[in-house]
């Protein structure tokens, strides 16, 4: 008994170390948004300012027009999010459901996509939305990433744990694929769309690079976009630059807190069934 007292003791110790470590670029971010210029890189360093400046978000809100790159961010991630969940729902259900030649090797090299490094597939993309006509609007932001085997392999592998039986009775009524899929698999899935819907809404908020390519017009950046405001050719405004990253990911925190079982239940929904 003893024993195990003390191999838990050591096992939480280890737990809260990592904690700390792992919170403290958090604090270390969020403290030097609220210091002034000239302590940002005082030596020795210090974690607290000498001098709380919450005027640093008023200045940083007014430097640039972040209330735009906010909607802008909004806009690009709900219509990602909700374009994923609908391509890779309806992929998913073809997959998982219906049978036709050579389906599962189609699978194969549909997943096999997900080897390919973005940066391999980034010029011929930028080809494509240049040829489109979409460059420097939302659009050349959310096409792109409108597919996503990832999203196809999540779903398919939750739509084979429906009992195939569920769909017996429509298919007896006359009714076809299409109302099966409405019909009883979107119900039955909504714990795999929501889960599938929280990761595709963070990815979607901070991409950084596809937008710093496609888009050069101030009042169409998003977010990640912004922070780079305060980066200039001769010098950044760390504390200012800290303060934008704070703003960015308070509504992923707020996601996150709200949706966080999903994270959880999405890192086991891969795993169910092959």
């Amino acid at each position: 008994m003893k024993t195990n007292r003390s191999i838990n003791f050591f096992i939480y110790l280890a737990l809260i170390i990592m904690g700390i470590i792992m919170v403290f670029p958090f604090l270390w971010m969020l403290t030097t948004s609220l210091k002034p210029a000239s302590e940002v890189f005082l030596y020795p360093p210090k974690l607290f300012p000498q001098n709380w400046q919450f005027k640093n978000y008023i200045a940083l809100w007014n430097a640039a027009p972040f209330g735009q790159f906010y909607i802008n961010n909004i806009i690009v991630s709900i219509a990602i999010t909700v374009g994923q969940l609908i391509t890779c729902s309806l992929g998913a259900y073809a997959f998982s459901r219906l049978k036709f030649k050579g389906r599962d090797k189609l699978f194969l090299l549909y997943l096999a996509t997900l080897m390919i490094p973005f940066q391999v597939t980034m010029i011929p993309i930028y080809s494509i939305i240049k040829t489109l006509k979409l460059i420097n609007t939302l659009k050349a932001i959310i096409v792109p990433s409108l597919f996503s085997a990832y999203g196809t392999f999540l779903l398919r592998q939750f739509f084979m744990t429906i009992p195939g039986e569920l769909e017996e009775s429509v298919k007896i009524d006359g009714g076809g694929y299409f109302l099966c899929y409405i019909a009883i698999i979107i119900p039955l899935s909504k714990t795999a769309l929501a889960t599938l819907g929280t990761f595709v809404f963070l990815f979607a908020w901070n991409n950084f690079l596809w937008p710093m390519l496609v888009i050069n017009t101030l009042s169409l950046y998003t977010l990640p976009l912004g922070i780079t405001f305060f980066q200039g050719r001769y010098g950044t405004q760390w504390n200012m630059l800290m303060g934008t990253g704070i703003i960015t990911m308070m509504p992923l925190l707020i996601v996150y807190i709200f949706a966080q079982r999903f994270f959880i239940s999405g890192l086991t929904v891969g795993a169910v069934k092959g």
